[in-house]
């Protein structure tokens, strides 16, 4: 996994923060200093975020778990759907759903309910509805899809969250705190820092900032994904070695429970004859 360069960040905009005026005193150990009224951000501090960031987030795939990645902000929409599709993790780019996380089965009952749609789509049942069921039921699996079929393969509550904005995301953040779900986070210096787990101080307004720093995680997941497929590879001879002297134990087993069964039974025969 490369690490972004601090040419690379600063190139991609990265150092810039919000205006003074604005900013949250949370956020001073990674600023770097203040220039015409607008807060520069420490890019080495943001490039040694990115690697930890990364290298969490590299074994959390690894381990076959899911990272949510939520970004409702314009800037950031395209970037993230096109990321997180490339190492096939589940994101939100429209309206966060309230609830999604402590309320999660209500929202897997509403992402059943599109793939119940597509069922009569495919068996023919749709073709049997009158053109107002048609429509009502088009549009309410347009809206469905629009608002859930990026987390259509969620089926349990993700591993972590992946935030662009903090500020923007309130919601999504304060349900991963009060579930315990750790969450990674583009933090920029109007935002407040404590309720992340890993902190990526940076500008989280610019398209190609939000792109260099989403690039390098999801190269990391992706290096964490494929040395699961090596794994998963690997295991089926490591399962046969192991279970071979297993089987033949258990034979020997066996076999040492037939030969005490007739030193066992030798004594009731005798007392039989006699």
């Amino acid at each position: 996994m490369a690490t972004p360069t601090f040419e690379q960040l600063l190139e991609a905009g990265c150092h810039f923060g919000h205006l003074k005026r604005k900013w949250n005193p949370a956020m001073a150990p990674y600023i770097f200093m203040e220039r015409n009224g607008i807060h520069i951000i420490d890019l080495y501090k943001t490039a040694a975020k990115i690697e930890e960031a990364a290298n969490a987030l590299k074994q959390i795939a690894k381990s076959g778990r899911k990272v949510l990645f939520v970004a409702t902000k314009k800037q950031a929409k395209e970037a993230v759907a096109e990321k997180a599709q490339s190492v096939q993790m589940p994101y939100v780019i429209e309206r966060w759903p309230g609830g999604m996380l402590t309320n999660f089965p209500t929202i897997r009952k509403a992402v059943k309910k599109m793939t119940q749609i597509d069922k009569m789509t495919k068996d023919g049942t749709f073709d049997n509805l009158s053109k107002r069921e048609k429509l009502q039921i088009t549009r309410q699996r347009a809206k469905l899809e629009k608002n859930l079929g990026s987390i259509a393969d969620l089926s349990k509550l993700p591993a972590a969250l992946f935030v662009v904005d903090v500020m923007k995301e309130h919601i999504a953040v304060a349900e991963a705190n009060r579930l315990g779900i750790p969450v990674f986070a583009i933090v920029d210096t109007n935002s407040n820092p404590e309720n992340v787990d890993f902190v990526i101080p940076a500008n989280d307004d610019a398209s190609k900032s939000i792109d260099v720093i989403l690039g390098a995680v999801c190269a990391s997941m992706a290096e964490g994904l494929e040395e699961r497929k090596v794994e998963k590879a690997d295991a089926p001879e490591e399962v046969e070695a192991s279970e071979a002297p297993g089987k033949r134990r258990r034979v020997v087993r066996r076999n040492e429970a037939a030969a005490e069964a007739p030193a066992a039974e030798a004594p009731a025969a005798e007392a039989a004859a006699e």
